[in-house]
């Protein structure tokens, strides 16, 4: 099937000239050993009967290492095996000695409903193997557990599984009802760890240390097994999160099929402008080939939205498959999930399109292909994507399909590069100040604090300096060399491992009998762009019409309807300093630190034709900003500078100035294209249409010749947009907003989800253009005053980037790619570092 498909696209004259890159892995077999001599002849005789009779050599090397005794990760590819891998040495301890108790940690809930699937299928065959008086008690203790059951759970579960978050504020404050399991720990086994990066991944570092606190006040001293996805550091982060010596395991001996990876590249539909073809409407396209020569598939897809377009897109044009097509993202019923999951497994499900939620190890079974729509923006998790296709000897199909973007261009242009990098490192930081602060006043109110006790890896000394400040602030109290937790509240309950995100909100609309019924829920950060009024929200493909937005109740009331455009909310942003720390005068400008705010706020939104994207209007929203007040290190730039670099043609930050004619000109163009745009015909409504340069204007020494009408077209500003990202002339400004913003989490130790980046060429701070990077969490946690004070450190490295990386224009790795047919703005960012070094 995969083979005949192969062949086709190959020959296709509408696919095969537009595939930019085409990569075989060959095929490779299984290297396995015999099950080991030490294994119960029970667990031997289980496996048996599901048809494992020998060990992956990972697998091996992992029950070898677990019987020494010894900390473990796994970081093998995806589907080879891993959850064997820790089950056995696992089940092993527990028949030897059947008190002992194992913890399993997944990063969501969902990950924890399907392993327990899979080891309840393993014990259903191994529990009539023993005495009768022998059995093996496993349970999920999550926020969704009864509460009639968890009395239950904590005396007799052998194995719990669970949810860092859930451990923080449902297990650790209340350890002493847990006593006989502490007691008892022999295992604590960590899921899909590669997900504990960044200020979560911080988080979840300090609630390890407080878990094998009390574990140690219980005399249990468990052994730690982790598994990772495939990234660049598994040895280096696991030794970070558990603070002990960790064996990495990453012989991968699981067989694997042919696999092939494919970049497409959809077709150029106008030259003069540079506009492509639809990344969703060629991914449709794609998707329907793979239906039609029946190769279960997962479409991915970057936004919640995307998933419903391409989902609707290929239901319509495939009626007869549309029940076998699903969807899958967060906002859908967990028992939705449950039965889209089961359908993938079974068959029954052919073509799922998902966002990044499919991406950890469910288990769905074998895929023959996987499409990724768009570039997902890290190395890790397109071969997390791309490895949901394929199981064991089969071959299977990768295929990216690159958008408009520039960066999706620029590899699509330089696939050497994206085959080349070697996965990211997971970074995280457990000795932040403030992290640790609030950890230290969880583990008080746990244990009281012994003198001379340390905490994880650091030093009684330190811990002395922190105990003495909640002293001081009243929180503790110290009698007979031990430190009490004194406050009424309980801290675990204030402290939110995840960045704190509102209330979700709830969808309802009604059946056909009038009942109200639940469709899902969107969560608090969304909910403004995603249901404000008039909204077309998109659930299964089912279109739903927002009535009304009930901010009080966080809820919507939705009506079901079938219309012929969807919407797309229209979003301004803008930052504003509400305290400055602290400013100071640096070679170019100024550095500062401080107290900001940055204010979203959704204020109207487009209908969008189907299939044509034309815009078929738009309507103003009066709904309230969101506002996050966090905080923010900046970079202004001096007038000196900018004139400096204006002088030597170093910067394109002024606005355009077009001429003294150019009303009249633009006028005139407009007239001659019938105040149409000229790519999706769409008429002039309440509006101007926009006038673009076809060659941009910056490219001319002069105005009259950049004003000629024949390098002048009309577009509406949806089309503009696109247009604009194919000749996007990077500036030296962005550039360096770029770099800087890649550069920053290697020296804070967190995830580039943890900061966001504003580059204002208009001078939002002092009327100066500046760069602010900002923490992404509510009233920040300390990166912008670690970088205000590292400023000299983080410059001169991002210019010795920028000045040692071999692109010749900009890329991925230092400034950035400019637009396909723009420029990338490499030489203008290394004139400013070097202004500022």
């Amino acid at each position: 099937m995969i083979s005949d498909l192969l062949n086709f696209w190959k020959q296709d004259s509408d696919t095969h000239p537009n595939i930019s890159a085409w990569r075989i892995t060959p095929a490779r077999p299984s290297q396995t050993l015999p099950l080991p001599d030490l294994l119960p002849d029970s667990l031997r005789t289980a496996l048996s009967s599901l048809g494992i009779d020998s060990l992956y050599i990972h697998q091996h090397s992992a029950w070898t290492h677990a019987r020494q005794n010894k900390n473990i990760i796994l970081s093998t590819s995806t589907a080879s095996g891993k959850t064997l891998a820790y089950n056995l040495p696992v089940l092993t301890k527990i028949i030897e000695q059947p008190e002992s108790r194992a913890l399993y940690l997944f990063p969501t809930k969902a990950l924890a409903q399907d392993q327990l699937s899979v080891i309840s299928n393993l014990l259903s065959v191994l529990q009539p193997l023993m005495t009768e008086h022998w059995s093996l008690n496993t349970s999920i203790y999550d926020g969704d557990t009864p509460q009639s059951q968890r009395s239950t759970i904590r005396k007799t579960a052998n194995i719990v599984l669970s949810n860092p978050d859930m451990l923080h504020t449902g297990i650790l404050p209340h350890h002493a009802n847990w006593n006989e399991f502490f007691t008892n720990l022999k295992f604590i086994v960590i899921d899909e760890a590669h997900t504990y990066r960044g200020v979560f991944g911080s988080h979840v570092a300090n609630v390890i240390r407080r878990l094998k606190r009390v574990a140690k006040f219980y005399g249990a001293n468990p052994q730690f097994i982790l598994a990772s996805a495939t990234i660049g550091n598994p040895k280096e982060l696991a030794e970070k999160l558990i603070e002990e010596p960790v064996e990495l395991i990453d012989n991968d001996g699981s067989s694997k099929g042919e696999r092939h990876f494919i970049i497409y590249n959809p077709p150029v539909t106008d030259a003069s402008l540079g506009l492509r073809k639809s990344s969703l409407l060629e991914s449709v396209r794609l998707t329907t080939h793979l239906l039609n020569h029946n190769i279960q598939s997962v479409v991915f897809a970057r936004t919640r939205r995307t998933v419903e377009i391409i989902l609707t897109n290929l239901q319509s044009l495939l009626t007869n498959y549309a029940s076998r097509i699903r969807g899958y993202r967060s906002g859908y019923l967990p028992q939705q999930r449950r039965e889209i999951e089961q359908g993938l497994r079974d068959g029954s499900v052919k073509t799922v399109v998902a966002t990044t939620a499919l991406e950890l190890g469910i288990d769905i079974g074998g895929l023959g292909a996987a499409i990724l729509v768009g570039y997902p923006g890290t190395i890790a998790s397109a071969r997390q994507q791309s490895g949901r296709a394929g199981r064991g000897d089969d071959p299977a199909v990768s295929i990216l399909v690159a958008s408009p973007n520039p960066l999706d261009q620029f590899l699509a242009h330089h696939p050497e590069y994206f085959f080349g990098r070697s996965p990211e490192q997971a970074l995280l930081n457990p000795n932040h100040l403030l992290i640790l602060l609030e950890h230290l006043r969880c583990a008080i109110f746990e244990l009281p604090f012994q003198t001379q006790e340390s905490f994880g890896s650091l030093s009684w000394e330190l811990i002395e300096e922190y105990l003495h400040f909640l002293l001081s602030n009243q929180e503790a109290h110290y009698s007979n060399e031990k430190y009490y937790w004194m406050k009424d509240q309980y801290p675990a309950a204030n402290i939110s491992l995840r960045s704190a995100s509102p209330q979700s909100f709830v969808l309802t609309a009604t059946d056909s009998d009038g009942r109200p019924i639940t469709i899902g829920t969107v969560d608090g950060e969304s909910a403004l762009w995603m249901i404000h009024p008039g909204a077309i929200y998109m659930h299964e493909a089912q279109q739903y019409f927002v009535q009304e937005l009930n901010l009080e109740n966080h809820n919507a009331q939705l009506v079901p309807v079938g219309l012929d455009y969807y919407t797309e909310a229209q979003q301004n942003s803008e930052i504003e300093i509400l305290n400055q720390s602290a400013q100071t005068a640096v070679l170019g400008g100024d550095k500062g630190y401080g107290e900001i705010q940055v204010t979203t706020q959704v204020v109207g939104f487009k209908k969008l034709r189907w299939f044509t994207n034309e815009n078929l209007g738009q309507e103003a929203l009066d709904l309230p900003p969101s506002e996050l007040q966090t905080t923010g290190y900046w970079l202004t730039l001096s007038e000196e500078l900018v004139n400096q670099l204006r002088e030597s043609g170093a910067w394109t930050n002024d606005p355009n100035d077009y001429g003294p004619n150019w009303q009249t000109i633009r006028e005139a163009a407009r007239k001659r294209d019938q105040f149409q745009c000229q790519v999706c015909g769409a008429k002039e409504l309440n509006h101007q249409h926009d006038v673009h340069h076809k060659i941009p204007f910056r490219a001319f020494t002069s105005k009259d010749e950049a004003n000629r009408l024949e390098n002048l077209t009309t577009l509406c500003s949806n089309c503009h947009h696109k247009v604009e990202q194919n000749v996007r002339m990077r500036s030296g400004l962005a550039g360096l907003g770029f770099v800087l913003g890649n550069l920053a989490p290697l020296f804070l130790m967190c995830d580039q989800r943890d900061l966001g980046v504003h580059i204002d060429p208009a001078g939002a701070i002092n009327g100066q253009p500046c760069v602010v990077l900002y923490d992404l969490i509510p009233a920040g946690i300390g990166f912008s005053q670690k970088l205000f004070e590292i400023h000299d450190e983080l410059i001169s490295h991002a210019y010795e980037l920028v000045r040692q990386c071999e692109c010749e224009d900009g890329c991925p790795s230092c400034v950035g790619p400019g637009g396909e047919n723009g420029v990338g703005g490499k030489s203008e960012t290394l004139e400013i570092l070097k202004r500022l070094i």
